[in-house]
């Protein structure tokens, strides 16, 4: 005997008659039980009230359901097809779009396969660099669609966030010290209290949305490819309404604690290319404030959930981690800027990219490519070839210091840049050493010889750069003048020309 009024219901759910004899698997989480049959999956809100959701009438659950399709479908179509009554019929029995009346609700949806979502990707190692670009392409898209919310207060509701953590994580001294927590309070209301007029600036240029709200791996599948964010939350609008990087940061924080700062970098850099907005790059102010501030909210929550883990012991170590990547990540290192220059076909945007993960605050540098600034100059996609006059002296001249200007904006809000061109010229070099404005300064010159850059120029596919065959032996006659900046052989491998890059760096 039960007392749980929808057991009647679940039980229905999950017997394979009701799926056409398909094998049925049932999976519950604290707030709803999801059945998996064939190519389809129900998803059925629980009779559940907790301070953050309330699902305790059938009224409630419908709306919730009818919430998570609105705000899902937008960016996964392919999953989710449409709310379904669980129908009471005539003679007692219970049907999926029945003519009888309906006694619950639920999300149907399009089965995917469970083992293509980033995290176990991410625990297979198979989250490459590729995969990472398209992801940050995602998530741009989503919030491209995303709708603003006035008038909302994001900077106040993140400063209840923030005290809610503090008592939370005080609750369980056991695991985190209370001198401890109490810096990270302190320092974290520091860092609010500096960049709240931007965070505020921000929600008046319409850059608060109502976002995903629980965007970490788990809840992005890989399908035909392509990466589909799906769970969106759906029962608190307030919870899911924040600052677009905020939103953006669980899912980079989730990446720097598993060990994967090349695709965090690369998940970061993509958005910033894709979304196209210059008020960002004053806006990386805020991200060690928003990775630290998920990061302390993943350890209340797994030291929350360690009581009912299968194994307490690694629960609870999860929750320190989490705990010490916060103290880590509100306390950034000084930001540097770094030039990688050479000729076409010298390696500088794969050592741009590969260089990024490397160089501090996390996730990784900014970087910077003067093919990209191009492009973007003439309102053109990507890959898409310019015409000759766009490469007048004229034009250069603009695009170095375009690229200039971005790097000391990085730079001013706390964050570190790589900045990728060919700088042929003393005076380009020069520009961008002052750029630095105090900050560390470092240029890298690759060289290769003329057969190995013609080769990979002529092998590049998909890429922004236009330069060919005939532009890598024009090149081949420019003075360079005197190079004070450290040469890098970068006739080898991508590795090897990384592994040389860091020891110049590091020099």
């Amino acid at each position: 005997m039960t007392d749980d009024p929808q057991q009647a219901i679940l039980d229905f759910l999950g017997a394979a008659a009701t799926h056409g004899g398909a094998k049925v698997t049932r999976i519950d989480t604290h707030a709803a039980s999801v059945f998996l049959a064939g190519r389809r999956a129900l998803k059925v809100k629980r009779a559940v009230r907790f301070p953050f959701l309330d699902f305790s009438t059938l009224e409630k659950r419908k709306a919730a359901c009818e919430a998570e399709l609105r705000l899902n479908q937008p960016s996964a179509p392919a999953i989710y097809k449409r709310v379904l009554p669980v129908t009471r019929e005539a003679d007692g029995s219970l049907a999926l779009g029945g003519d009888g009346e309906p006694v619950e609700w639920a999300v149907e949806m399009a089965r995917f396969d469970e083992t293509a979502t980033l995290d176990h990707l991410a625990a297979k190692g198979r989250i490459d660099a590729a995969l990472a670009d398209r992801l940050g392409h995602a998530v741009a898209d989503a919030h491209a669609k995303a709708a603003p919310v006035h008038g909302f207060g994001f900077a106040a509701m993140l400063a209840e966030i923030v005290k809610q953590n503090d008592a939370e994580l005080r609750e369980r001294p056991d695991l985190f010290a209370t001198d401890e927590v109490a810096a990270l309070t302190q320092a974290t209301q520091a860092a609010l209290a500096r960049v709240r007029p931007l965070l505020d600036e921000r929600e008046r240029d319409g850059l608060v949305r109502r976002c995903h709200g629980d965007l970490h791996l788990g809840n992005i599948v890989l399908i035909d490819d392509t990466p589909v964010l799906f769970d969106a939350i759906e029962f608190d609008d307030r919870i899911a309404t924040a600052d677009l990087l905020y939103d953006l940061a669980f899912l980079l924080m989730d990446l720097i604690e598993r060990d994967l700062p090349a695709a965090a970098t690369q998940v970061l850099n993509r958005y910033l290319v894709v979304v196209a907005r210059e008020r960002d790059l004053d806006a990386l102010a805020a991200l060690p404030l928003f990775l630290s501030v998920r990061a302390a909210i993943r350890a209340k929550v797994t030291a929350a959930r360690a009581a009912h883990a299968r194994d307490r012991s690694q629960a609870e170590q999860s929750a320190r981690d989490y705990f010490a990547l916060a103290r880590r990540l509100i306390d950034p290192p000084k930001p540097r800027l770094v030039a990688v220059g050479g000729l076409s076909g010298s390696g500088k945007s794969v050592l741009a990219r590969a260089l990024a993960a490397c160089v501090p605050p996390p996730p990784g540098a900014v970087v910077l490519r003067s093919d990209v600034e191009r492009k973007t100059m003439f309102g053109a996609g990507e890959t898409e070839k310019l015409p000759q006059q766009a490469y007048t002296m004229a034009v250069t001249d603009r695009v170095y210091a375009t690229l200039a200007a971005k790097a000391r904006r990085v730079l001013a809000a706390g964050h570190s840049a790589i900045v990728d061109a060919v700088f042929a010229r003393a005076s380009e070099r020069a520009a961008i050493a002052q750029a630095a404005q105090g900050a560390s300064f470092r240029g890298l010159f690759l060289t290769a010889d003329l057969a190995t850059r013609v080769e990979r120029v002529g092998a590049r596919e998909a890429d922004a750069s236009d330069a060919n065959a005939e532009v890598a032996r024009q090149q081949e006659h420019y003075d360079l003048g005197a190079l004070a900046w450290a040469q890098v052989d970068a006739s080898g491998t991508p590795q090897d020309t990384l592994a040389r890059a860091r020891t110049a760096l590091a020099g």
